[in-house]
């Protein structure tokens, strides 16, 4: 049969039948066979089959009954969630966080550890995966792919590692040691831009396709989603605008050396710091010395308006290239600075520039990086479980 002919079998109608189905049950919660044929189009005797072939592989369960009118009360019916499971880990300077969800994206399992005190990644990571699935109950057997974000630039070619400057210790070859040493799917993705992946799915990106995140914390970072896709460039550099060549800083022309990038001088964690201490917030931290300014109101006004132009030269440069309709302002002092620092930022881009994308902050809370690992992680475990439910 030529391939031409494929979309046609009944086999490939069945798979996406099932994919269908699955989605609804995981979209909408238990549904009765009924409900699925009604909102799969499909006849009351092949949703019935459809769910009986997804009960024998173990894919749905039977969670309870719906009362009826007459006759017999209807089965109601779920993703089971042990068919699968995924970890998600947010690798930092200082410390690990990993987290265990199952396939329906339920968090079981959650642990924390500290990095200062040892020199061996393979065992950090292998001890927070451990962990994050034994909290959840579930056998490491069962986890299908681990997602950990990590600061610097992910190979796009082999997936492995090959700057981080927060972490020396991490390198090429890890991604393989990884992979041996758990026995299961391992993938590195840039921190960032997993925190675009998370602020799509339920943050102030969703329903836009086309957007780029700003990440503000103790370093400047940026993530570029385009068609609903990560760009991760050529060498995986894509967003490191951190080397953005500024005016009002001095370049450094050796980036293997410690001396700060450019924009990084201009914006990060110590000139923000700077910034604000000059206009009377000093704070330990950059995201305190924000969020005390944003408290102010008017008083903080100037010093916000400061540090929206510095901010506003990297946003800037970035719109003018790929002219996105949306800016999320993310990291710690991103989220301190809120609408206040948003709308500045907003109106300084439009001001040097033929652009007016709409800047808005970010609508996490808690832990983006490792929420986008978890769906990273998930979207794939779901492609490969639920995409060979045809035998």
């Amino acid at each position: 049969m030529s391939a031409t002919r494929l979309p046609g079998t009944p086999r490939l109608l069945r798979a996406l039948n099932d994919r269908a189905a699955l989605e609804l049950l995981l979209e909408q919660g238990p549904l009765t066979r009924a409900r699925i044929g009604e909102l799969t189009g499909l006849s009351k005797v092949t949703a019935s089959q459809l769910v009986e072939r997804l009960e024998e592989r173990g894919l749905v369960t039977r969670v309870g009954e719906q009362a009826g009118g007459r006759g017999p009360n209807a089965q109601l019916y779920a993703v089971r969630p042990g068919s699968a499971y995924v970890v998600g880990v947010d690798v930092g300077a200082e410390r690990v966080v990993a987290a265990c969800a199952d396939i329906t994206g339920a968090v079981m399992g959650r642990v924390e550890q500290s990095t200062k005190d040892t020199d061996d990644p393979v065992g950090v990571v292998h001890n927070a995966v451990v962990q994050a699935a034994s909290s959840a109950g579930a056998e490491l057997s069962s986890v299908r792919r681990v997602v950990l974000g990590t600061p610097g630039l992910v190979d796009p070619g082999t997936g492995d590692i090959t700057f981080a400057f927060n972490l020396p210790r991490w390198h090429r070859g890890l991604l393989a040691a990884l992979r041996e040493d758990l026995h299961t799917p391992v993938v590195f993705e840039n921190d960032v831009n997993l925190a675009a992946v998370a602020e799509a799915q339920s943050g102030a990106a969703q329903g836009t396709a086309d957007f780029v995140l700003v990440w503000l914390d103790a370093g400047v970072g940026l993530a570029i989603m385009l068609g609903g896709r990560l760009h991760h460039g050529s060498s995986g550099a894509a967003g490191e605008i951190g080397y953005l060549p500024v005016p009002g800083v001095p370049i450094p022309r050796d980036v293997s050396k410690r001396a700060k990038p450019a924009f990084q001088q201009l914006a990060g964690a110590d000139a923000v710091r700077a910034v604000a201490a000059e206009h009377g917030f000093a704070a330990a931290g950059a995201a305190d010395a924000v969020r005390a300014a944003v408290a102010a109101g008017a008083d903080g006004g100037p010093m916000l308006d400061e540090l929206a132009r510095r901010l506003a030269l990297g946003v800037a440069s970035t719109c003018v290239v790929l002219d996105p309709p949306l800016v999320v302002l993310a990291g710690e002092v991103g989220r301190a600075g809120g609408a206040a620092l948003a709308e500045r930022v907003q109106h300084e881009v439009a001001a040097i520039t033929l652009v007016r994308p709409r800047v808005v902050s970010t609508g996490l809370t808690e832990e983006p990086i490792l929420r986008g690992a978890l769906r990273t992680a998930l979207d794939a475990v779901r492609d490969e479980v639920f995409g060979s439910t045809v035998g």
